[in-house]
This record gives C-alpha cells, sequence and structure tokens, in this order.
C-alpha cells in the first residue's frame, strides 16, 4: 500500500513551477496522491486539467479543505513546487508547519533543507514526523568521482535532454520505459531530478544538488548501479535542464556520466525565452541538435514535442515539419504515445530485436 500524500502547488498547477506536483499527478510509484493543494484552480480534476483526462485527483483550496474533503489526514505532505528561488516565504513556512501540526510526514524537493530548519525540526520532534530531503547529497566521504566504468557498458543507453528545463523529459523518460517494457524489453530507469525520485525511482540522484566535482561520478554511479543490479537490455536516463542553457551544468555531467548511444530531444515550440529568464531567448532546435551531436559524439534519434500553448493543429503541423527538415521521427508522447520511438531505438539499436 502507497501511503496517501497531498501534493501542494499553490497558483502553479500545470505551470513550469508546478512541475513536481504536475508529474506526480500522471506517474507515482511510491506515494498515492490523493489531492492536489491550489487554489487557483479548485474544483477541477487534476488529470483533466492538465492532459485533458480525467484521473479522479481533485484539486482543493488549502489544506484544511483538502482534510474536511478527503474525510481524513493523508500521511504525507509533498512540498510540489520547484521555483526558481527555491526558499520559502513566511506564508509558506506556516504551511509547512501547519502540516507538521497535523502529523503528516514531509517530502522536500527544495534546495533549501528542511532539516537545517531548526523551527521545523523542533516542530517535527514534538509532533513525531519525519522530514525527508529529496535534494540532500550524501556525505562527501560517500560521493563518488567519475570512474570511467561506463565506459566498458555494451547495452543501449539513451539520454532524453531538452533545449530548456521543465520541458517534459522526465514524462517522455517515463513513457519510454512503459512502451519499451511492453514490447518485452528489461528497461531501467534513471532518474537525475527530485520529482523522478520522489515518484519512486529505483535509480538516480539530484544531479543539480551535486558539488560539481562528483556531478559526472554520481550520475554513473546511478547508471552502473542499474545496470550491475536489473542487467537490463538498455537504460533510459532523465535530463535536466539544457545543454545550452546558462545557468545550469546537469546536461554537461549526465552526457559525461552516462555516455549515452543515442538522444532523443524535447522542445517547446511556443517557449519564446528559456524558463524563469525572460531576458534570454530559448535556442533553436536546429542549434541544441548540433550543439548536444557535437559535445556527446552521439546522435540525436528522435524529436519530442512540448505542447504547451499550441492547437491540435499547430501540433500536427509542427510535427510533419520536424519530421521533414530534420530526417528524424517526432511525436508528442502526451497526445500520442511512444510508438514512434518505440520503432526507432528498435532501428537504431537492432540487437534488441534478438532480445
Amino acid at each position: 500500500m502507497r501511503p496517501k500524500a497531498i501534493a501542494y502547488c499553490e497558483k502553479q498547477f500545470g505551470k513550469g513551477d508546478g512541475k513536481v506536483t504536475n508529474g506526480l499527478v500522471r506517474h507515482s510509484q511510491k506515494y498515492e496522491i490523493v489531492c492536489v493543494v491550489d487554489s487557483s484552480k479548485v474544483g477541477l480534476d487534476a488529470g483533466e486539467h492538465l492532459d485533458g483526462v480525467k484521473n479522479g485527483i481533485p484539486i482543493y483550496r488549502d489544506m484544511d479543505d483538502a482534510i474536511e474533503k478527503l474525510g481524513y489526514t493523508p500521511e504525507i505532505f509533498i512540498y510540489g513546487l520547484a521555483p526558481l528561488e527555491a526558499f520559502l516565504s513566511k506564508e509558506q513556512r506556516a504551511i509547512v508547519i501547519k502540516a507538521i501540526e497535523k502529523k503528516m510526514d514531509i517530502v522536500n524537493g527544495l534546495h533549501e533543507f528542511f532539516t537545517e530548519d531548526e523551527e521545523f525540526m523542533q516542530k517535527a520532534a514534538e509532533n513525531g514526523v519525519k522530514i525527508h530531503d529529496i535534494r540532500m547529497p550524501p556525505a562527501k566521504k560517500d560521493l563518488h568521482l567519475f570512474s570511467g566504468r561506463i565506459l566498458n557498458v555494451k547495452i543501449p543507453i539513451v539520454a532524453v535532454l531538452g533545449t530548456d528545463g521543465a520541458v517534459g523529459k522526465r514524462t517522455t523518460s517515463v513513457l519510454l520505459v512503459d512502451a519499451l517494457k511492453k514490447e518485452g524489453l528489461n528497461v531501467s530507469f534513471v532518474a537525475t531530478g527530485q520529482t523522478g525520485l520522489i515518484q519512486g525511482a529505483k535509480f538516480g540522484v539530484a544531479v543539480d544538488a551535486i558539488v560539481e566535482e562528483f556531478m559526472t561520478g554520481e550520475v554513473e554511479n546511478a547508471v552502473m548501479e542499474a545496470y550491475d543490479t536489473d542487467h537490463p537490455d538498455m537504460i533510459i536516463v532523465e535530463g535536466q535542464g539544457a545543454l545550452s542553457h546558462p545557468a545550469y551544468l546537469s546536461t554537461c555531467a549526465i552526457i559525461r556520466g552516462a555516455r549515452p548511444r543515442g538522444i532523443i530531444v524535447q522542445h517547446p515550440p511556443k517557449r519564446v525565452n528559456i524558463e524563469d529568464f525572460s531576458y534570454m531567448p530559448m535556442p533553436t532546435l536546429e542549434s541544441e541538435i548540433e550543439l548536444l551531436e557535437v559535445f556527446s559524439k552521439s546522435k540525436v534519434i528522435a524529436i519530442t514535442i512540448n505542447h504547451e500553448k499550441m492547437t491540435d493543429e499547430e501540433l500536427a503541423g509542427t510535427i510533419t515539419e520536424y519530421e521533414e527538415k530534420f530526417d528524424l521521427p517526432t511525436t508528442d508522447t502526451l497526445k500520442y504515445g511512444c510508438d514512434k520511438l518505440v520503432k526507432k531505438v528498435f532501428q537504431f539499436f537492432p540487437e534488441l530485436s534478438k532480445k
């Protein structure tokens, strides 16, 4: 039985800063998400708001409203926001304290560690509550430097990278893993961000919380854990940010640590500026593909689209345009599934057809 959880996502559900909650509503192995808290979307069904398909997860005004409507207090409170500043306001601190006082364990994906907060820890001790900081890195003695073990891995490794943060790389990764498993393959997934880990990924590391010297080694170690434990036919690695992004090093570490033989690029055609950086224009898909292939010495094998702000007609037209322009299979995995990606994986890695 998965513990029942409230996902807090005030005024950000369905947006980029709500990506933790967005991901949990779509897929959660570790927790049963029983509701979302977002006062701007009260009364909506979370699945219908995100993807046009009801999933029975209601959206409530606040914590008290949620508990009253549910008729019980869930075991877990997930702080489901991922803002750029990553630090709590006075009002948000009050919400976390209230959740602790209601004796809910706290799951936190921010860079601000609640276990280092004296007030939170005192309240937690008083109420018998556990606090889980998902981005808390291991002690330095337990971190891994790059070892080169990844160079001996012969199975296909595919990284789902992108042109920006919060474009759906994790969602596409999870959907592709499920689709390949249905084809009979033993596929491991390596998460590289807090949402994948909160969802219950078996292998992974919140790479952006690791000291730069150890980032590549921690990614390599996570991939090797999947390889040594699951003995998979292939491994899918979730991307973070973008290789071209001026503020993040994550993609660089993922490419160096995972050494993917194939890359899938996720892109939002309608996005004008980089998420959270309104003064920075989005890179073109052409420039990102070129940068990725030069840096990784690997090949981009497919394109996936984030359909934000696109009509169905615009999406269909863009898919046709990209396939003609780049000679690469292109799809929107949320709208159309992973059939094109699965076909390309088997074409690009013919050894998988023998599995």
